[in-house]
């Protein structure tokens, strides 16, 4: 396993549509590892493989204090929808960045596993907001997008004010 490198805003290949997985082979199970690894070394609770330049419809997740319930996703879609709820989300591509953003508070997802196997998974509450905010990464979308131009011209002020310290320090 190796930790990969995540792409951070504005980087243009995070606007890239990920592909349908239709080879399930080592490659694909060694992709999953690594994005593990990388989300874990990371410290984040989510990652899609476009984050890491790979433009594959894959994701994990892990929302558990032990970091002991690893969820693989692979060509994830939404089959039903229910609720709103507001949260506070990060993303490994906007570090140190947060916003309030409304998603569905319920979601119905089916997907393969790295067999290819399909399966449905229904999840509410932080894990629905993972999901689907990974899986707007496959689709090319970053959770600013969900932001008013004034709220994510703030934002992205604030990134490029972080960038610079960091640069200095």
């Amino acid at each position: 396993m190796s930790v990969l490198t995540i792409l951070e805003f504005p980087d243009p290949r995070l606007r890239n549509k990920a592909e349908p997985v239709t080879v399930f082979d080592t490659a694909l199970k060694q992709l999953v590892d690594d994005l593990f690894e990388t989300m874990y070394a990371a410290n984040g609770v989510g990652l899609a493989a476009t984050q890491v330049n790979v433009h594959k419809r894959v994701l994990v997740a892990d929302m558990s204090d032990g970091r002991d319930q690893p969820l693989a996703l692979i060509n994830a879609e939404i089959v039903e929808k229910d609720g709103s709820q507001v949260y506070q989300e990060g993303c490994l591509s906007f570090p140190g960045i947060y916003a309030d953003v409304t998603r569905a508070l319920k979601v119905k997802v089916r997907a393969q596993d790295v067999r290819g196997d399909t399966f449905e998974l229904e999840v509410e509450g932080p894990l629905a907001v993972c999901i689907q905010h990974e899986m707007d990464h496959l689709a090319g979308k970053v959770f600013v997008d969900y932001l008013s131009p004034l709220k994510r011209s703030i934002l992205l002020k604030r990134l490029e004010k972080q960038r610079k310290q960091a640069a200095t320090a």
